[in-house]
This record gives C-alpha cells, structure tokens and sequence, in this order.
C-alpha cells in the first residue's frame, strides 16, 4: 500500500463532487449543532480512523450525537449517548438528494430533529439544494478511501509541526466548505477590518494568521498539493525563497499562496522532511516579514 497513493483529479471528478457534498451535509448538522466558537472552529470535521468524524455534538438537552463517515464500509454512523445506532450507506447511483433524505430519516429515528436551517451547498462545486440534487450521484469507495488515507498520513505530520508552537492554533481539521484539511496559527494580534467582506471571512479573518493545509484540487487547480499563506500579506513575501525544491508561490486573485505539489511530495524518498520543510519556510518567511512576536515557535520541527 502506498503510503501517498496517487490523486489524479481527472480519476475521480464525480466522486469528489458526491463525497464534497456529503460531507458538506453533515458538515451542517455540526455547524448547527455545535456552540459557536471563534473563527468557525466548531464548524470543521475531523479524520478518524475509519473515514470523517463529527465528534460528538448535543443534539438535546441530555444526548451526544456523533456522525462519522466510514469509508471502510461505505456507510454513515450516526450514534448517540443512548446507545442508539443507525447506519446509512453510501454507493454508486445514490444521488445527494437521495443521501440527504436517508440522513434525515436517520435523525429522525433517532429522536433528533434535522437542524439545517439553509440546506444548500455553501462554498461548493454545486448550488443545487440538497434535496432537489438528483445530478450529482457518483461514489467510488476506492477512490474516496485513497484521500482519506492521504489524510491519515498528513494529518500526524501537521500535528508534529502544530506540537512546536506556543502561541493560540488551530486543531487540524477538514473544513468541508472548501474541502482541505488545514491547520492555522494566530499572531495575537487583530486584522485590519474588513467592512466589504462577507461575514464568513469577516470571522475567519479578523486576526492575524498563517495557514497552513493539503487539499486535493478542484475544477479551477486540479492539481492536489500543499498550500500556506500569510494574511494580512506582508510586502515582498513571494520574494522570500521557501523550501524544498518543488514549492514554488502562487499569486491568486485573493492574494499569493505557497504551493507544494502533492505528486513531488510522493514520489519524493523523504515525504514527510519535505512536508515539514515546507510548513517551517513557510512560516518563517511569513512571520518574519509581518513582524509576528518573537518566541511563539519552541523551534522548528527538525525532521528526522
């Protein structure tokens, strides 16, 4: 088994679309289940051992409710602190309408009541409301396991490089708006206001951060790969040089991005020396030219 199997987006496009989907879905009952915290932190999923997890979230006044989905076998657990179980399976031909009325008759045998008050992809390759999408249908089991154990092999190397810093951070976590799993760490200090922007991005960004995350490309950048950026963005920060060999910036409408394509990642003999190479350069270079507090990093994640 390869440890970084490949990610050819042409290879699973529909699939892609459907798990984003599902994902999203779910991703709402957390998002209206969960107390706010600040920067959306209670709206991401989590990898498990077994596919994506809600972690448990009350669903009334004395239940825990956890919603994982297991790639293994294909299906959705949903399961409270009660002992109750139901399950719903995930396969070829089974439209996203069709898994959003099967998750809703779940919650409801369940003695929960759907909390989704806008149910409609958000941020996604769709806009089609959940329960009128009968489009989007494709599910390849192989190809969604082999992201998610893409993700069980990048997700303890983000938490080795999360270990080093002392400052306020994220969890590593899969946002299933925009489909990446990704980790971000905080200066202490506020952003510059954004009136203009949305109240999304308002929240996500109304401190100073450096993000961090793998993604595995979409329509616009099919390309999977690594990705950090600095905001507020310093002058002169695609200037710096970052390591290793293969990352290169990337300038987007929303500003400069450093990159790291997956495919180099590996088929490189030291994968997981060129992920943590790259999380420290990256850092690094945007740190140092936003003037972040000095002492926030014990010290670099030295691979070995």
């Amino acid at each position: 088994m390869d440890t970084f199997p490949p990610l050819p987006y042409e290879e699973w496009i529909s699939t892609r679309i459907g798990l984003h989907l599902r994902l999203q879905i779910i991703g709402k009952i957390r998002l209206a289940l969960m107390p706010k915290r600040n920067h959306w932190w209670h709206v991401p999923l989590y990898v498990s051992t077994s596919g994506f997890t809600t972690r448990p979230m009350p669903c009334d006044g004395s239940r825990l409710l956890e919603i994982e989905i297991n790639v293994l076998l294909d299906r959705v657990r949903l399961r409270t602190t009660d002992g109750e179980i139901v399950h719903v399976s995930m396969h070829d031909g089974q439209s996203i309408s069709e898994f959003y009325r099967e998750i809703d008759h779940a919650l409801s045998s369940l003695g929960v009541k759907n909390p989704i008050s806008h149910p409609s992809p958000f941020d996604a390759p769709s806009s089609i409301p959940f329960a009128d999408d009968d489009q989007h249908d494709g599910y390849d089991g192989d190809a969604v396991r082999r992201f998610w154990r893409v993700t069980t092999q990048i997700q303890p190397i983000f938490q080795e490089f999360q270990g080093q810093f002392l400052g306020k951070d994220t969890p590593v976590h899969l946002f299933w708006h925009s489909f990446d799993l990704a980790y971000t760490r905080f200066s202490g200090r506020e952003a510059p206001p954004m009136p203009d922007a949305d109240p999304v991005t308002r929240e996500a960004y109304s401190h100073e951060v450096i993000s961090f995350g793998f993604w595995a490309g979409d329509e616009t950048t099919p390309e999977a790969g690594f990705y950090s950026y600095t905001f507020p963005e310093p002058d002169g920060l695609t200037r710096v040089h970052i390591d290793p060999e293969a990352a290169a910036w990337v300038t987007q409408d929303t500003g400069s991005m450093a990159f790291l394509p997956y495919e180099a990642v590996r088929r490189s003999a030291t994968a997981r020396e060129d992920i943590l190479t790259f999380l420290n350069s990256t850092y690094e270079a945007g740190a140092k030219l936003a003037e972040w507090p000095a002492g926030l990093v014990r010290q670099p994640v030295q691979p070995s």
